[in-house]
């Protein structure tokens, strides 16, 4: 079972169905999320309702995160029962290649984040911003209240540059494969285990913007379980 899912099965803690307004016509489909295989298909819910109610907010890099991309490479402590694989192959482009960079941190941060209980770790206030860190400390939250965290393998792939608006904004999109990833309860440490389907190939989208200090936060998410451009045998 997977936390983020309102208890939904196997996988990283996955966004319960959050529809942030559009920003730009290329922007993203609605919803924030990540998760694993069953339940969830994007539909509202309470807490899509709490985090559209809330504003952007803006960043408060700890002193941590308040570097330079180029020279600072973050440090990811996950427990040891987590362990991630991050296939990322150089465009060519150094904008493309540094977006990439950063989405590919993004993803671990948040996973980090789930496994701490914590979203405002230095990892999440520089590579989230806005209404996705906000709804992601919401989730995060709501997870540990639940009494769950993660657990297995997490393997990100299939890194793209979809769109780059300006020399600050773009679109980005990978897959996630979470067939050996799943929620855990934190008491018992039982780990809630479900059996490996094609949803568990999750095809995230999303927008993001350059920072002051050079790094490419996410603003905006989206996610769709089961893609064909992320399915694999």
């Amino acid at each position: 079972m997977h936390p983020l899912d309102d208890l939904h099965s196997h996988g990283e803690p996955t966004l319960k169905h959050y529809t942030p307004p559009a920003i730009v016509a290329t922007a993203l489909t609605a919803t924030l999320l990540l998760t694993a295989c069953a339940g969830g298909d994007g539909s509202s819910g309470g807490d899509a309702k709490a985090a559209e109610t809330d504003q952007a907010q803006s960043r408060t890099p700890s002193p941590s995160a308040s570097r330079s991309a180029e020279s600072t490479t973050p440090v990811f402590a996950f427990p040891s029962d987590i362990d991630t694989a991050v296939e990322r192959n150089p465009t060519g482009n150094a904008t493309k290649d540094a977006i990439l960079r950063d989405v590919a941190y993004s993803a671990q941060a948040r996973l980090e984040a789930f496994a701490k209980g914590d979203a405002q770790t230095a990892n999440m206030n520089r590579y989230f911003a806005t209404q996705a860190l906000t709804y992601w400390t919401q989730r995060v939250a709501a997870v540990r209240k639940d009494g769950l965290t993660v657990t297995g393998h997490y393997r990100f792939f299939n890194f793209a540059v979809t769109d780059v608006m300006n020399t600050k904004t773009a679109a980005a999109r990978y897959c996630e494969d979470q067939r050996k990833a799943y929620s855990k309860e934190i008491k018992t440490h039982k780990v809630l285990r479900t059996e490996p389907s094609d949803t568990d190939f999750i095809l995230i989208t999303l927008q993001a913007a350059k920072d002051s200090h050079g790094d490419w936060q996410v603003t905006r998410q989206s996610w769709k379980k089961a893609d064909r451009s992320c399915v694999q045998g």
